[in-house]
């Protein structure tokens, strides 16, 4: 898996007053990226919550290049940046045709369900080592 793409219609709900999309919906877009990246490679959040593990955010640094606007079909990249046992980096971005609007780096992080840090599952480690 190289560089996973996902695609975003932009409804009413996710602009603000001025008719671009809300800073904090990218947010949202991201994590969808993320989720269907993870879903493409087999990786199901329903099944690592059965074996008490979950995934948490760790930083995010994001960059906002340009604006989105309603109906608006966007596109969110997501890629592998770096893997240890411990951390996943992904680089994403959010782009409307080839331009990009939006950039983010994501630390994500194991942790246990009930609490407290946890390795990355190492069928996940031993997948998207080879990628990164």
């Amino acid at each position: 898996m190289t560089q996973h793409r996902f695609p975003i219609r932009i409804y009413y709900e996710d602009t603000d007053f001025s008719g671009n999309v809300y800073h904090a919906a990218y947010l949202k877009f991201f994590e969808r990226g993320r989720t269907e990246f993870l879903r493409d490679a087999d990786i199901h959040h329903s099944e690592l919550a059965a074996q008490g593990i979950a995934f948490a955010v760790r930083s995010m640094d994001i960059q906002f290049d340009g604006a989105a606007h309603i109906d608006d079909l966007l596109t969110v990249t997501t890629e592998i940046g770096a893997i240890t046992g411990a951390r996943l980096t992904l680089t994403q971005a959010i782009l409307r045709d080839q331009t990009v609007l939006t950039r983010a780096n994501v630390v994500v992080v194991a942790i246990k369900t009930a609490g407290g840090a946890a390795r990355l599952p190492r069928e996940l480690v031993a997948r998207f080592a080879a990628k990164a």
